[in-house]
């Protein structure tokens, strides 16, 4: 029977792979959280559609209180499709094999390989056990520090809280048990620090996470050219973030210098990250700071996180691309290191593709929603990054306003290259070289 469907699906492009497996999950989840068992107050079939794929896509951007509207079922049942989604459909199914059988087959092997877009000398199954052994080791941790201060603040439900938000935050979906957000927790340093750092590391990327333990662990030299640009480019969006919004947002200049400095930190983090917690009323927020989150939210995550966008690999190979074309090189590099023709069509197809659905999204949400330009664009970025912010539109969004949001989350988690090669190739693969270069 396993060869069977092995056979069955052996011609099958991954991409299509992964979106049937992330859809799966949404509809599972719509199914549960549609029970009565689920809510405590009637909830729409919509409603509870969005806020699966909300879920699934770790985004976080919801039409209701998910604290008041469903019951400890249904925020169990939230719970686990945030896991499910940050930690990756393929993660998941290739770790309960791993646990049960103690090998994968080659198929699977292989599309693992081509969806973490793994180098080379990664082996699968080890990158497999590593990931899930780091989700859960540092969830625990974070749920543990939580607690301490929910505890300290007299949190209701002080553990259920804690284990919530660590989870959420490490998956950077942003689902909170608080009305508003974290917004009460501005100025308490731990709080921030905490969600900070489970939110750094799960949007970082896995990739980076494993390279970087093989470099501690002394199994390797040095880390991968995608590894150092990651790295460099997250650090770079954070300092550069946290200076700008430090300066030019008015609603923190009352505040005292470290209070403005928490708060332009832990919102950049928010944005970089693609987590979507706040801190402070994002729709206060001044239109010079709304566009550098708009940057931010498009480029800040990385390949094989658990954050949307367009990945800060994808600007790092544009960049390349345009420095070296004004320079008048016939190859292109990033960091002296040359970029294959293969990345730099993968980048600028992300590119096109990106804009053009966000165009196309555009143009539907302004003839359907009653709202200013910028909080819808901020929508839509938003959800397409699956970062989770909004200016206020989610709760007023109408039935096909909904529908155009669900779909842009759950493009953005599936990955906005990976579905449009889903719903537009042929079933059939094409393997691909794999080497120490960008991971897009």
């Amino acid at each position: 029977m396993l060869e069977k469907t092995q056979h069955l699906f052996a011609n099958v492009n991954p991409a299509k792979i992964l979106l049937l497996g992330y859809l799966s999950y949404v509809l599972i989840g719509w199914f549960l959280l549609s029970l009565p068992v689920s809510q405590t107050v009637p909830i729409s079939d919509l409603d509870n559609l969005f806020i699966a794929t909300s879920a699934v896509s770790t985004t976080g951007l919801v039409t209701l209180n998910p604290a008041e509207s469903y019951s400890f079922f249904g925020e169990f049942v939230l719970l686990v499709l945030i896991q499910l989604g940050g930690i990756g459909y393929m993660t998941f199914g290739s770790f309960i094999i791993i646990s049960t059988r103690h090998k994968m087959s080659s198929f699977r092997r292989d599309i693992c390989r081509k969806t973490f877009a793994l180098p080379e000398d990664f082996s699968v199954m080890r990158f497999i056990r590593l990931v899930v052994v780091f989700t859960l080791v540092t969830e625990l941790f974070g749920a543990l520090i939580l607690y301490s201060i929910f505890s300290l603040h007299d949190e209701p439900n002080a553990l259920w809280s804690a284990i919530f938000h660590s989870i959420s935050a490490f998956c950077t979906a942003g689902f909170s048990l608080n009305a508003n957000s974290f917004e009460g927790y501005a100025n308490n340093v731990y709080l921030n620090l905490t969600i900070a750092a489970l939110s750094y590391l799960g949007a970082i990327g896995f990739i980076v996470m494993v390279d970087v333990w093989h470099l501690l662990s002394g199994k390797r030299r040095h880390l991968h050219f995608a590894s150092k640009v990651i790295i460099e480019i997250t650090l770079w969006f954070s300092l550069i973030g946290i200076a700008l919004f430090y300066v030019m947002e008015p609603s923190i200049q009352p505040l005292t210098n470290w209070e403005r400095l928490l708060a332009s930190f832990f919102q950049v983090m928010t944005a970089t990250t693609t987590v979507g917690f706040n801190t402070v009323p994002i729709g206060g927020l001044s239109m010079s700071v709304i566009m550098l989150v708009y940057f931010l939210m498009i480029f800040g995550a990385s390949p094989s996180g658990t954050g949307g966008g367009l990945k800060s690999t994808t600007l790092a190979a544009l960049w390349g691309l345009m420095r070296s074309t004004l320079k008048g090189r016939d190859a292109v590099r990033y960091q002296k290191r040359e970029i294959s023709p293969e990345r730099l069509q993968m980048a600028t197809a992300s590119f096109v593709f990106y804009m053009g659905v966000l165009l196309v999204s555009m143009l539907i949400l302004l003839s359907t929603e009653v709202a200013p330009f910028e909080a819808i664009f901020f929508e839509a970025i938003s959800a397409l990054g699956t970062v989770g912010l909004t200016m206020g539109l989610t709760d007023d969004l109408s039935v096909m306003g909904k529908f155009i949001i669900i779909i842009l989350m759950f493009m953005g988690r599936v990955g906005i290259l990976t579905f449009g090669i889903a719903v537009s190739t042929h079933d059939e693969t094409r393997e691909e070289e794999q080497d120490d270069e960008l991971v897009l």
